[in-house]
């Protein structure tokens, strides 16, 4: 009788010179991510805490995590902030309503909004005011479809899927535009808008694309790191729409496997089993470090040092809210004395 060979159940162990990880590049933060998160930073620093921040200031839990432990209070809604207080708007954006409410409530507003989510508004408030129907590709519940929506209540309505689109109800075929969540996979949405345009000839794209540069370059960096590869791991929140379009857009590339995660803690050993090559991405709001977390976590399991493979620069930076440019300056001023100009 053979001996049974009890290296069966154990992972495959493979030489590291037929291994191989390989790191997309852009990964991680996006300008937007970078303004909000220095956004409710600067807060801290300039009025001390507490600084209520509505709303998750980005999709990533570690991110908000570190800004709670140096003062930051998040809230869902307005109602949570005691009147008076300084509220800091998350980079997803937010509803007319919102302003509307913080205005009501004397609230010292800093708008974090993504200036790209605030491109769409825009897009939202001219498509309306040349009274089209819009058609909002999105995830209901998101935070940014909320609050593009909230801009012109009356003639958006969200379409999430192809499936979706032999539902929609429009008064004059002849006036559809469409628009979208900033954050979804680029091959999700024009499925999307191919199905609408098949049953509306004559409708109106934006002026620009919607989905926003980093999204499109994080997806073109995945398709690029997927082909052949034994899994792909994806570092973002659950909550993060960019994030898990990441891994689906992985496998739809030719993975054998993806899996998304918060960190390296998560990371299942077993998915090591039989792998040679593994890929490496992060979403738009995750921070550099959880990344070199789980690069260190591949690397005390025998893989090598990762090899990265850029398909974009991005050199893009946003500015700092204008109220919070506008109170730095009179702190600033107020620190030099009166000569200061």
């Amino acid at each position: 009788m053979e001996p049974m060979d009890t290296d069966l159940a154990m992972p495959r162990v493979l030489p590291e010179a037929e291994r191989a990880v390989l790191l997309a590049a852009p990964r991680g933060y996006c300008a937007g991510v970078d303004r909000a998160v220095i956004t409710v930073e600067k807060a801290l620093d300039l009025y001390g805490a507490p600084v209520y921040v509505r709303k998750q200031i980005v999709h990533n839990k570690h991110v908000v995590a570190n800004l709670e432990s140096r003062g930051a209070i998040f809230v869902e809604e307005l109602g949570e902030v005691p009147a008076g207080e300084t509220v800091v708007f998350s980079a997803h954006g937010v509803s007319p309503a919102v302003h509307a409410e913080a205005l009501t409530r004397n609230l010292k507003t800093i708008d974090a909004t993504c200036p790209l989510v605030t491109k769409v508004h825009h897009e939202a408030k001219r498509f309306a005011a040349d009274d089209y129907d819009i058609l909002l590709i999105g995830h209901e519940g998101h935070e940014e479809v909320e609050g593009t929506a909230g801009e012109a209540p009356e003639h958006i309505q969200l379409v999430q899927s192809p499936e979706d689109v032999p539902n929609i109800v429009v008064r004059d075929p002849a006036k559809v535009a469409w628009l979208s969540q900033t954050t979804l996979s680029v091959d999700e949405t024009m499925a999307t808008v191919d199905a609408i345009r098949a049953r509306f000839p004559l409708l109106l794209d934006p002026p620009s694309d919607d989905i926003c540069y980093a999204t499109q370059n994080r997806q073109l960096a995945v398709k690029e790191i997927s082909p052949g590869a034994d899994l792909v791991i994806v570092v973002g929140s659950a909550n993060s729409s960019n994030s898990v379009r990441l891994a689906e857009v992985a496998l739809e590339a030719g993975a054998k496997a993806a899996h998304r995660v918060d960190d390296a803690t998560e990371i299942d050993v077993a998915w090591l089993t039989g792998v040679d090559r593994v890929s490496v991405t992060s979403g738009a709001s995750v921070p550099e470090d959880l990344v070199d977390g789980v690069l260190g976590f591949l690397a005390e399991h025998g893989y090598p040092e990762a090899e990265a493979v850029h398909t974009a620069e991005e050199s893009l930076i946003f500015a700092l809210p204008p109220e919070l440019r506008r109170d730095m300056r009179l702190a600033e001023n107020a620190a030099k004395g009166p000569s200061a100009s």
